[in-house]
């Protein structure tokens, strides 16, 4: 069974650029592997501004370079950070990140195996941010953040306000006993 939210695409055929990574959720801690997401993100920030030479770092265009570099590392750091905070220890399935070039596009997409209670209150944030304006729906989440010691929920909030990203989710049942469902971000990025 699959349910799908907001501006999903598959994008397993869209490039032949691209990058994909692979994450184990219990080979380490999620402390330890939190201090990798910032490296990870960095690499893949890295890896991506190589397809940009035509932007030399002397030229008027080492700014949007610069903007390109900088969305990137944030996506891929928000990304892999949710997909570590809230994957099923217990399933086993790995953690699956890529990110693909097009001409006009960054597509990044995330893979992860997710807690069956923290299904429900995701899909509902979802249907918010689906449902509110983003400027809205930001400044109602920081004045809850100034309240509230909890998670920031931001995240996705600024990659659509910050950097006009399209974001989709998939929910998929792998197994029903023991249950292990998995859900699928995509974000796509205009260049």
């Amino acid at each position: 069974m699959c349910e799908v939210f907001g501006h999903y695409l598959e994008i397993s055929d869209i490039s032949q650029e691209f990058l994909i990574i692979g994450f184990s959720p219990s080979s380490v801690s999620l402390q330890q592997r939190w201090r990798n997401n910032g490296l990870s993100a960095n690499f893949i920030a890295d890896y991506v501004t190589t397809f940009f030479p035509q932007m030399d770092s002397k030229s008027a265009d080492s700014d949007q370079l610069a903007e390109i570099k900088d969305a990137v590392g944030f996506i891929a750091n928000e990304l892999l950070e949710n997909a570590m905070k809230f994957s099923d220890q217990n399933s086993q399935q790995p953690i699956d990140f890529q990110v693909r070039l097009s001409p006009e596009n960054l597509f990044f997409c995330v893979e992860n195996s997710i807690v069956a209670s923290a299904v429900q209150p995701f899909k509902n944030y979802i249907q918010k941010i689906l449902s509110v304006s983003p400027e809205e729906l930001y400044i109602q989440q920081v004045e809850h953040n100034t309240e509230n010691e909890t998670s920031s929920r931001l995240g996705y909030i600024m990659m659509i306000n910050d950097y006009s990203a399209q974001i989709g989710w998939k929910f998929k049942t792998l197994k029903t006993e023991p249950p292990v469902m998995t859900v699928t971000t995509v974000v796509s990025l205009g260049i």
